[in-house]
């Protein structure tokens, strides 16, 4: 039976976003009303590794936001019983590069990052096997990073989840927003979903790569397209075998790119259930779910190239999500000055899960009319030209 409720805020979409942004919102004293369309981290969330990372972002506004993250992931993983439940481990981030030229651009990143804020040890060829004993032999170098974390991202979600609604907020999964609710002058009034219509004055479009889908129901745009990517998943092995996240210094440069062609570079990096995760890859090729053979063979050989001893371990899985794109890299955060109530949490791309907790923290900020604690102008939900509007 269709019900009306009546709140503070909407949050549309259930991934880690907009889990965190029910959470803070509902500890700031807002009522909150959480939606989806499926079941909690249903999308994005559940495909994606569980990276809380500041080692592949360069200095400027995505790591000063990544870097509020990380510290607000360390107090929601020091709630009690949270960091046990949701398999948060502080275990650090190790980049590698084959060649001199490559060693020489990453310590100059490790620079800048240095600079922000950013805690960066750099690692001798002869140091890299006392880090990760299973490492290739014949790099040139490294950067470790001690503040990259990993969390299980569908336990991480609904467990913020879990505290969002310890707070006050209500969560309605299986919800389709059809419909965001306007008033004669245009401001938001709610939204209508397959369940009924939830009144609010305010909407937190927090759909991932169905972002613009949500803001053309707004009445405005966003531009979000889904970049696919593969995982392989090991069995499992004893716990240790990979003990940081290790990636290749091109990753850095892939997670950049604008480019909608694939593209590919080893991460690999072990879980504590056993198996080891192996990533990444890129390319923008619509919603499109087919299962690529070629892209699976070029992650196992580059993950086997940073670890010889992996051509002996078996592939179990793969699986493959959608990353929310923004063509600057950005995400959007904060309110939309083409509709009145109406706020954006989305566009993360691949590290929405790392930058949840200050997304979340600083949308709440917003919604209480407080001072946010970074300037959100680099966020800005306008900041392109619109299209079709």
């Amino acid at each position: 039976m269709n019900s009306l409720l009546t709140c503070d805020v909407v949050v549309v979409g259930a991934g880690m976003v907009g889990a965190a942004s029910a959470l803070y919102a509902a500890r700031a004293g807002l009522g909150v009303v959480l939606v989806d369309r499926g079941p909690v981290a249903g999308g994005t969330t559940g495909a994606g590794e569980g990276n809380l990372l500041v080692s592949d972002k360069e200095p400027g506004p995505e790591l000063e936001l990544a870097l509020l993250s990380g510290r607000l992931w360390a107090d929601v993983a020091a709630e009690p019983g949270i960091a046990e439940a949701v398999e948060y481990d502080l275990k650090g981030g190790l980049v590698v590069a084959s060649g001199a030229d490559g060693l020489e651009a990453l310590e100059e990143l490790g620079d800048g990052q240095r600079a922000a804020g950013v805690e960066t040890v750099p690692v001798g060829a002869d140091q890299l096997r006392d880090l990760e004993p299973h490492l290739a032999t014949g790099l040139a170098g490294g950067v470790l990073y001690p503040q990259d974390a990993q969390v299980m991202p569908t336990l991480a979600a609904a467990h913020v989840v879990r505290l969002a609604r310890a707070a006050g907020a209500s969560l309605r999964t299986g919800a389709t927003a059809t419909e965001v609710l306007r008033t004669g002058e245009g401001a938001v009034r709610g939204v209508r979903t397959s369940r009924g219509d939830i009144h609010a004055p305010a909407v937190v479009n927090a759909a991932g790569t169905w972002g613009g889908e949500l803001a053309a129901l707004a009445g405005t745009s966003l531009p979000v397209l889904p970049r696919r990517g593969f995982v392989l998943v090991t069995e499992p092995l004893p716990p240790r075998t990979v003990r940081h996240k290790v990636y290749a210094a091109d990753y850095v440069a892939d997670v950049a790119s604008d480019s909608a062609a694939l593209q590919t570079s080893p991460v690999v990096e072990g879980t504590a259930a056993g198996p080891v995760l192996i990533g990444a890859s890129r390319e923008r090729v619509g919603f499109d779910r087919s299962f690529s053979l070629p892209v699976a063979r070029a992650l196992a050989a580059g993950a086997t190239r940073l670890f010889p001893f992996l051509e002996g371990v078996r592939a179990m899985r793969g699986y493959l999500g959608f990353r929310p794109y923004m063509p600057d890299h950005l995400p959007a955060i904060g309110p939309d000055a083409r509709v009145p109530g109406l706020f954006h949490a989305c566009g993360h791309e691949g590290a929405g899960i790392g930058l949840a907790t200050g997304t979340g923290h600083l949308i709440a900020q917003v919604l209480t009319e407080k001072t946010p604690d970074l300037d959100l102008a680099p966020f800005r939900p306008d900041r392109f030209p619109e299209e079709g509007v």
